[in-house]
């Protein structure tokens, strides 16, 4: 498995998907002509070219490797399996320069030169009754790592209750905060509920989905429709300088919470959306 999680690396770090490369296009065609938005978008589009074309990273701070792995009950010892393909894996991927050496030891200060250490790369394994094993990587830079946000409601500041207008302030609150700094336009992966730590996991979750799908919820749908709509209305743009397009989307779901506790967290996906996911069946790779 070290070989196809190497690929999986790579195509992550040097490939911008599809759904992704369409929307830039979208928004791109939808700014001012000859603005500063319109020229970015461009560049972004140019930069993803070049990236696939020469197979190197799309950006240079590759980021944090959060791997969601689902496989099947009959692989014995599968975590540990899994998690050793994957570090080979990651250590390969630095040598060939997919990656940017980026763990730094917070008690040393040193970068330990080759992308592992404790939590990197961060793993999530999940059992499931299919045949098969899927694993989903998401290379999140620390710009827009920098700008994700735990609310808790209620918050008086923002006058956000424990209902959907709440979660709709705490996600506009959000998207105001980080301005340009996590590199906009972003994707705003959000989770209510649940507890302060899975909150972060299943944020980042919703990152997965594409671009453009429908919420399977309707209240969950038109939340989503809303706040992406609001948000691009606020002028931000791409990169903080201004614009119709401060926002690609916006995914939101639900866990659920203590009585106690109502939770409103977002994770923030820069412009350089790098997600990929492989399936490993009947020892065939297959990549998307």
């Amino acid at each position: 498995m070290q070989d196809a999680f190497l690929e999986l690396i790579r195509r992550a770090s040097t490939q911008l998907p599809k759904d992704v490369l369409d929307v830039i296009d979208a928004c791109r065609a939808k700014e001012a002509p000859g603005s500063m938005a319109q020229s970015i978008l461009g560049k972004m589009l140019e930069n993803a070219e070049l990236a696939k074309a020469k197979s190197v990273p799309l950006c240079q701070d590759t980021g944090t490797l959060i791997f969601y792995v689902d496989y099947p009950a009959r692989m014995r010892d599968a975590e540990k399996k899994i998690t050793d393909a994957i570090k080979k894996a990651t250590v390969a991927a630095t040598k060939k320069q997919y990656l940017r050496p980026n763990s730094v030891d917070p008690r040393t200060e040193k970068n330990t030169g080759n992308n592992l250490g404790i939590g990197h790369p961060s793993l999530h394994f999940h059992q499931w009754d299919k045949p098969h094993l899927r694993a989903r990587l998401l290379l999140k830079g620390g710009g827009c790592e920098n700008v994700g946000i735990q609310y808790k409601l209620p918050d008086k500041t923002l006058g956000a209750g424990r209902d959907f207008e709440g979660v709709r302030r705490c996600i506009i609150d959000a998207a105001v905060q980080a301005q340009g700094r996590g590199c906009a336009p972003g994707v705003l992966g959000v989770c209510i509920g649940a507890d302060r730590g899975y909150g972060y996991v299943a944020s980042k979750e919703q990152l997965f989905r594409k671009l453009g799908d429908t919420n399977p919820n309707k209240e969950l749908a038109a939340l989503e429709a809303r706040c992406i709509k609001e948000i691009n209305q606020l002028g931000i743009g791409p990169m903080g300088l201004g614009g119709k397009t401060t926002v690609f989307g916006v995914k939101i779901g639900t866990a659920n919470r203590l009585p106690a506790s109502y939770f409103v967290t977002v994770s923030y996906m820069c412009w350089s959306y790098r997600r990929k996911q492989m399936i490993i069946r009947d020892k065939k790779v297959r990549y998307a």
